[in-house]
């Protein structure tokens, strides 16, 4: 347990950075999803498999990565599968055909597996005494700053150069990040492995979870939660082209989403501190699905105008989700419980672009977004049953 403020500031500020990478990898890779269809002339239901290849790959990683962090430390692994995720980036740029942008992609998916488990692990394990969901919750922002920062990058790389460039230049800089990262948590010793906790792990076993019927139900929510949102961000450009956008823009419109995104993790994070859990995820989810129909039926403008607000909401939830999963499971077993549930999340990103992706090639584009947003209001009545597992928790 950290008590110190400097070492937990030093905790939140190594967690958000590898946060930033990652996920501007992670869901950035849409803004290039256009470009790939064109260059390998592939189907959506090809560009949603492309997606499921580094989603499904992250979610393999995700109970491994729990487990070793318990035995080894955070740092090391932090530090390697980023290279590998960045190296993979970079090897982007020189890829010929679908197969060897597939394989890159598993490759540098199983690479990215390291960083929520763990990474959300520290920090929770650093707080542990108190605002936990709002350091999560700003975990989670610093998550959304990469998001926008790659489609930002994008659109002004697009203006002078091509996707390859950008690959390479982006991943080039991961790699130095990388090193830069682990010299720095090295000396100031932060992710390294905790004896008492691998003890701790090896006389107790399972999985420390202490409430399952509350931590199915929250996993339940977060994987419908992160299908839909992987399914947009995987769509959204099609949608917006197939309203007139030029492919170029596809940048501009993620970044509108993501900087909704990042503020809303933010202050969703807050907002679950202030009027609670139950009401936060009612409110995020309601307003993710009928913002999704409402880009539908939304012209190209009004779509624009309104991206921040619904990535505020779409991005939200799971800033109150994550600060949730340590309430259920023993203080020894955090980083395996919050590899479970990663896993349950990735796996959902991992499945539904290939789904919607082949519904939007049979019924079309738009009937896809008003499906995709009719799922995120199936989160709600499994709210009910949450609710009930956190009042038994603080009877407790």
């Amino acid at each position: 347990m950290l008590n110190d403020k400097s070492r937990r500031r030093k905790v939140l500020l190594s967690g958000g950075l590898f946060h930033i990478f990652h996920d501007s990898i992670a869901d950035g890779l849409a803004v290039l999803l256009p470009f790939w269809r064109t260059a390998f002339e592939l189907s959506l239901t090809q560009v949603g498999l492309i997606v499921t290849c580094f989603e499904s790959a992250t979610a393999l990683f995700q109970i491994p990565a729990g487990l070793l962090g318990e035995r080894y430390g955070e740092r090391r692994l932090l530090t390697f599968g980023t290279f590998i995720t960045a190296l993979c980036v970079m090897l982007l740029a020189f890829t010929g055909n679908i197969y060897h942008l597939g394989l890159l992609l598993i490759i540098g998916g199983l690479g990215a597996g390291v960083q929520h488990p763990l990474a959300s692990a520290m920090v929770s394990k650093a707080y542990e005494d108190g605002n936990r969901r709002i350091a999560l919750g700003t975990y989670n922002f610093t998550g959304d700053m990469g998001k926008f920062l790659f489609p930002a990058i994008a659109a002004l790389v697009f203006s002078v150069a091509g996707w390859r460039q950008l690959c390479f230049g982006y991943g080039l800089m991961g790699v130095i990040m990388t090193a830069v990262l682990y010299l720095t948590l090295r000396r100031v010793q932060i992710g390294g492995a905790d004896s008492q906790t691998v003890n701790a792990g090896r006389k107790s076993g399972g999985w420390g979870i202490e409430n399952k019927r509350g931590f199915i139900s929250l996993a339940l929510i977060g994987f419908i939660d992160a299908a839909v949102r992987t399914s947009l961000i995987t769509f959204l450009p099609f949608v917006l082209i197939s309203k007139g956008m030029p492919i170029e823009s596809g940048g501009l419109a993620l970044s509108l989403l993501f900087i909704g995104g990042a503020l809303g993790k933010f202050a969703c994070g807050i907002m679950a501190e202030k009027i609670g859990i139950i009401r936060s995820i009612v409110i995020t989810e309601a307003v993710t699905g009928l913002g999704i129909i409402y880009i539908y039926a939304a012209g190209l403008t009004w779509i624009f105008v309104f991206l921040p607000v619904l990535g505020m909401a779409l991005n939200g939830t799971s800033s109150v989700l994550y600060g949730t999963v340590a309430d259920f499971v023993s203080a020894f077993h955090v980083p395996r419980a919050f590899s479970l549930f990663y896993t349950a999340i990735i796996v959902a990103a991992a499945l539904s672009p290939p789904v919607f992706g082949w519904v939007s090639d049979v019924a079309g584009i738009g009937f896809t977004v008003i499906c995709v947003g009719l799922a995120a209001l199936l989160t709600l009545p499994v709210t009910f049953i949450l609710s009930a597992e956190i009042k038994t928790e603080r009877v407790r």
